[in-house]
């Protein structure tokens, strides 16, 4: 299986499977050097890198999906130990997630108040450590795909039983389920709507419409954005665990994944920055740029989703 840019999934996720654990290494570093030596500077650096990292975790996890394909009739494959990796990974992907939006949360508080919420703070590192856990058990068993005498003579003999394992549960509930699937789309479609809908206003404001609207009040709305941009990641990973075969061959959804990152990262942008809470707030031409690249990010977002059925041929 070839990506949007030619090049064989399993060497994407080759190069980027160790960018989240070694990242949250550094975030994990970051925060508790912060605690230690009570520095808001370094906390604040500490929830940028965790955010970073939650939203490259996305793209790491979707071309591990998208590589099994290309290992599955290698001599060396081993079906148990890819279900198995799948698991942990979608372990490790949901709470380095909740971690990365609780580390949103924070620098929400802290753009708006001064300060993050200790409570807060202390909750994005927990569950940054217990993500970092995760990801190493992730780590371990996706070593076990192409060595296969890294497993257990029991676990290497073992008849394969998919619905002992989370990924194929989801897939077949997502799948069979006469309600599951179209809900989850409903509830899809409307977090994209809040997330575009909060995004498009506040980058709208950068760019000079609505100038009688204090920028403060507009960048009040980034939660709710937030809020959406989770809702949208959760139900789309429900679609891509429950029918992955149909995403991973098809071109739209990988350029869908790409600007879905460069998206969210305007979140991050719009978050730490200070300038737009100052009462004469005028945009440079950098920042008006990054408004128009937000924009039409989501476009091409909601674009390539809605083609999905019709350029990829995979649906």
């Amino acid at each position: 299986m070839m990506s949007a840019f030619g090049v064989n999934a399993a060497h994407l996720h080759l190069v980027l499977n160790h960018v989240p654990t070694l990242g949250a290494f550094v975030a994990v570093g970051l925060l508790l050097m912060a605690l230690i030596r009570r520095n808001e500077a370094l906390q604040q650096i500490g929830l940028e890198v965790l955010f970073i990292i939650a939203l490259v975790t996305l793209p790491v996890f979707v071309t591990g999906a998208a590589a099994r394909p290309a290992l599955k009739n290698g001599p060396a494959f081993s079906d148990i130990a890819v279900r198995s990796h799948l698991d942990a990974a979608i372990a490790g992907f949901t709470v380095i997630e909740l971690a990365g939006f609780a580390a949103w949360l924070a620098l929400f508080q802290s753009s708006r108040r001064g300060r993050a919420s200790r409570a807060l703070v202390t909750t994005a590192t927990l569950l940054l450590v217990v993500a970092l856990l995760l990801m190493g058990r992730a780590a371990t068993l996706g070593g076990e795909i192409r060595h296969p005498e890294m497993l257990t003579a029991e676990a290497s003999t073992a008849t394969i039983d998919p619905n002992q394992f989370l990924a194929s549960r989801i897939s077949e509930y997502m799948v069979n389920s006469w309600w599951a699937w179209p809900a989850a789309e409903t509830v899809h479609f409307l977090g994209l709507s809040l997330s575009i809908g909060v995004l498009l206003a506040v980058n709208l404001r950068i760019l000079g419409v609505m100038r009688h609207v204090p920028f403060g009040d507009v960048h009040r709305l980034l939660p709710w954005g937030m809020l959406g941009l989770g809702v949208n990641l959760v139900t789309g990973m429900l679609f891509f665990v429950g029918q992955p075969g149909q995403y991973i061959r098809n071109a739209p959804f990988h350029w869908k994944i790409i600007f879905l990152v460069i998206a969210g990262a305007n979140f991050l942008y719009l978050t730490v920055f200070k300038k737009g809470f100052t009462d004469r707030y005028d945009p440079n031409l950098a920042e008006k740029a990054m408004a128009v690249a937000s924009i039409a990010s989501w476009l091409i977002v909601l674009y390539a989703g809605r083609m999905l059925p019709y350029l990829g041929n995979a649906f």
